[in-house]
């Protein structure tokens, strides 16, 4: 059975185009109490696994061997534009740990903010890892070496202690057998792996809801909820979804982006879990169904919403700035989300 259609893309009123996809929504007891299409999916969380592999470095002790500042765990869990603060924070960290940034195994890249990346283009200069969206990510694992005096050499090698150490949090959190996982290489060489979208929604409630976990691995949970929504720029930063929805929304929705069309959710209050799956992997549908669902829970004012109401409803424009059309989340299906609240 195919999944259902999430997102429309009309022109002149014509349906011209559509992204099929899936929605699972778990309770605090992992009940399945909002889904569309097929949960059972498996597809890796790409870089919403981040804020599960930061976890370790936080319960362990990180913050306090490095003296790490709530923007720097922050930065550990987003997929940052490139932007001065961002790269100033990674910097910041690498000093701290007495590393360089040759040190960053994530690879060069151009920042995502195109002003940034327009900067070095206009001084014909080349980024560095640092500039790389997941260097953050990579400060923090190489943090994570060094606090349990493992070798920074090949530490991206699924092989490699800390690897295994995040696998075994990542097999917690999400609740599934490491043993059924596919590990894979991210866009970034960090490991990765396979999850059905049932259990990418269970990690994030357990990110809100961790009562069930060891009391170190709680206060880790809470931590992580209580710094990226206090640093949402850190998450991702101008002009990105991640960043503009929590600004509004933190503590109360938590979100965060993966690559191939992944958004999943921590509603921390009701305890909810949430993750978006869109089958082709186009980026936007994901924001357009997250935001339709952020604003179906009736937690926010339509007015407190409206600067990023335009991604459930988004006008095309050519290049002689005309409407052409609109693209839009299936508000048919997303709105029985309400229900739930």
């Amino acid at each position: 059975m195919e999944n259902p259609i999430l997102v429309k893309v009309f022109r002149g009123g014509v349906l011209e185009s559509f992204h099929r996809g899936s929605v699972c929504v778990v309770n605090q007891h992992n009940e399945i109490i909002f889904q569309l299409g097929n949960s059972d999916q498996i597809c890796y969380p790409r870089s919403a696994l981040k804020l599960i592999q930061a976890l370790p470095l936080i319960e362990l002790g990180g913050i306090e061997k490095f003296g790490f500042t709530p923007a720097e765990i922050a930065i550990t869990c987003g997929s940052h534009n490139g932007e001065d603060v961002h790269v100033n924070t990674v910097q910041s960290m690498l000093q701290k740990m007495g590393l360089e940034i040759s040190d960053l195994g994530c690879g060069a890249q151009y920042p995502s903010h195109k002003a940034s990346s327009e900067t070095f283009v206009k001084l014909g200069t080349k980024p560095s890892a640092i500039h790389n969206n997941c260097s953050g990510k990579h400060a923090g694992m190489l943090a994570l070496c060094l606090l349990l005096n493992h070798p920074i050499k090949n530490y991206l090698d699924p092989a490699h202690p800390i690897q295994q150490l995040i696998l075994k949090y990542v097999s917690e959190m999400y609740q599934y057998p490491s043993s059924k996982m596919v590990c894979a290489l991210d866009g970034c060489t960090a490991p990765i792996y396979s999850i059905p979208i049932y259990n990418q929604a269970i990690a994030f409630k357990n990110l809100a809801e961790p009562s069930q976990l060891r009391s170190s691995l709680r206060l880790a949970c809470n931590k992580i909820i209580e710094i990226v929504g206090s640093n949402p720029y850190m998450i991702a930063g101008a002009d990105r979804y991640c960043t503009e929805m929590m600004q509004i929304t933190a503590p109360k929705i938590i979100g965060k982006t993966g690559a191939e069309g992944v958004f999943c959710m921590s509603f921390t209050e009701q305890k909810y879990g949430v993750c978006i799956k869109i089958d082709d992997g186009k980026m936007l549908p994901q924001y357009q169904v997250a935001q339709a669902l952020v604003e179906a829970s009736g937690l926010f004012t339509q007015s407190s919403l409206a600067s990023i109401h335009n991604y459930a409803v988004k006008d095309i424009k050519n290049y002689n700035k005309l409407t052409t059309g609109e693209t839009l989340a299936n508000t048919e299906l997303i709105n029985a989300f309400s229900a739930l609240f």
